[in-house]
């Protein structure tokens, strides 16, 4: 592991029985099963669980007797948990609560049994393999052990289950364990880069900042400018079309213009073919630029009191492991060097806030200029397109002698070429996204603004992280919706 590398980790999951015949027989079928996993795939594995009594319990002793971390993830607010509980037995969960990493609330106000179930599907979905202790009996109630099983088995998600009757252990779906994530892997994989300047706002770990920068480099660099060879292709059809509109409307007859035509059409056919071709160098800048947005919205998060949900709601595989680790290594920071509230909203206003709003700012002035000269010449290719058509049919309806140049230009030449022309320009402005883009960095930037005025009058922790979270969602939505465009188009 480089200096600038992310860690990978692995999540698993538990669901087990809370009356369980034999612990010390559960405890050490537990043990062996986390030593196997551990074993058998490489990277840091951290225990996921709910904290009740039997089999989850038995699994948080497990975890923490192996040295690994645990996150907790309860069905209800702890007021409202404990009542499933007696004193002594959550006396023991709070003092294993006390060791969690991180801790989750599913439901605040749900039906209990729904809560129960809706924790053991986010445990299921939140872990790379589920560990089972099940005497294969269907559920007493909804959100038993049985449900919770059925529902990682019908997701294809591997399941390691223990039999709670004689203690066997058996693997199902283990054929789809993955035992390393390949989009991290190549990131950390990338070179190094030094000598950068920039900005580590918060004082994150410097193998997630140095990260972030080579991953920042490598888009940069690598950026196969796909929007300019399709631009080019477009030129070579429409100058294919103008050289046999004007052999045809000049009665040409030069040896040259066939085989400049030709070669028109042969140099976008080679650009396509190229585009083809380097597919694989372009989902790379995809993959990179991706990776390095994560990171910068994880960096300009990473001075809050506590790792925020900034990727809780995000489906995007590609990215899984990669937000996995940033979510992690946030959390074990957080608590190391706290941030006063001030200095937070200071630097998070200087260096995120106003950089974003500059930096969208100059994407505008570059795209609006451009979305103005090709809309207008659309506009001009078309009106000439109708009035040298329309004039011709005037000429023709009405017998009208015209000369020589305007028969053969604007009668012949001008209707064929101008709405190839027009026809062109309309596919510029689509194809460098120009519309979309105007709007949607105005709309940023009104955004910004208003994040930035909200976040200069926060006084709590709770207000500010709000506000933070909705800015960075934003951004990141952005960015989304940019790799969507980009991957439509590497796909065609």
């Amino acid at each position: 592991m480089s200096a600038a590398a992310i860690p990978l980790f692995h999540v698993v999951g538990f669901s087990g029985h809370r009356r369980i015949s034999d612990p010390q027989a559960a405890g050490q079928a537990i043990h062996e099963a986390l030593e196997s996993l551990r074993a058998e795939v490489a990277g840091e594995w951290i225990g996921l669980s709910s904290v009740a009594t039997g089999g989850d319990q038995a699994f948080v002793r497990q975890v923490a007797s192996l040295g690994m971390s645990w996150h907790a993830i309860l069905p209800l607010p702890r007021a409202e948990f404990c009542k499933d509980f007696s004193p002594a037995e959550w006396a023991e969960a709070e003092q294993q609560l006390a060791g969690a990493e991180h801790v989750r609330i599913i439901q605040t106000n749900a039906v209990r049994e729904d809560a129960y179930l809706d924790c053991g599907l986010e445990t299921v979905d939140g872990a790379d393999v589920l560990i089972s202790v099940w005497d294969g009996e269907p559920a007493h109630g909804k959100g038993g052990t049985a449900d919770v099983v059925a529902y990682a088995l019908s997701i294809g998600k591997p399941v390691l289950i223990i039999d709670s009757t004689n203690w066997i252990a058996r693997r199902e779906n283990w054929g789809k364990l993955e035992y390393t994530d390949h989009t991290l892997r190549t990131l950390n994989e990338l070179p190094n880069v030094d000598g950068l300047e920039g900005a580590n706002l918060f004082k994150a770990p410097d193998e997630v900042f140095k990260f972030q920068q080579k991953c920042d480099v490598a888009a940069s660099q690598g950026a196969p400018q796909f929007r300019r060879l399709i631009v080019s292709t477009v030129l070579l059809h429409v100058l294919a079309t103008l050289i046999a509109a004007m052999t045809l409307a000049y009665e040409l007859d030069l040896m040259v213009l066939p085989w400049a035509k030709f070669a028109c059409l042969g140099g976008a056919l080679g650009v396509a073919i190229v585009l083809r071709r380097h597919g694989h160098s372009h989902h790379s800048w995809v993959r990179c630029r991706l990776a390095a947005e994560f990171c910068r919205s994880a960096l300009a998060t990473w001075g809050l009191p506590r790792a925020s949900p900034l990727f809780e709601e995000l489906e995007l595989p590609s990215v899984r492991g990669l937000v996995r680790s940033l979510h992690i290594l946030h959390s074990r920071s957080a608590r190391v060097e706290p941030v006063s509230i001030e200095d937070f909203k200071q630097i998070y206003l200087d260096q995120r806030i106003h950089d974003q709003l500059a930096y969208y700012r100059r994407q505008e002035m570059r795209a609006l200029p451009l979305f103005k000269r090709l809309k207008a010449g659309f506009w001009i290719a078309t009106i000439l397109a109708l009035i040298s058509t329309l004039a011709y049919a005037v000429a023709r309806t009405l017998d009208i002698a015209v000369p020589e140049w305007v028969l053969t230009t604007v009668f012949h030449f001008l209707p064929i070429s101008l709405p190839v022309v027009a026809a062109a320009l309309i596919s510029l402005i689509s194809i460098n996204d120009l519309q979309r883009r105007v709007a949607r960095f105005r709309e940023m930037q009104m955004m910004l603004e208003q994040s930035g005025k909200k976040i200069s009058f926060c006084q709590t922790w709770k207000s500010l992280e709000r506000i933070v979270l909705r800015t960075e969602h934003a951004l990141l939505q952005e960015v989304l919706e940019w790799h969507s465009l980009t991957s439509f188009s590497e796909s065609h």
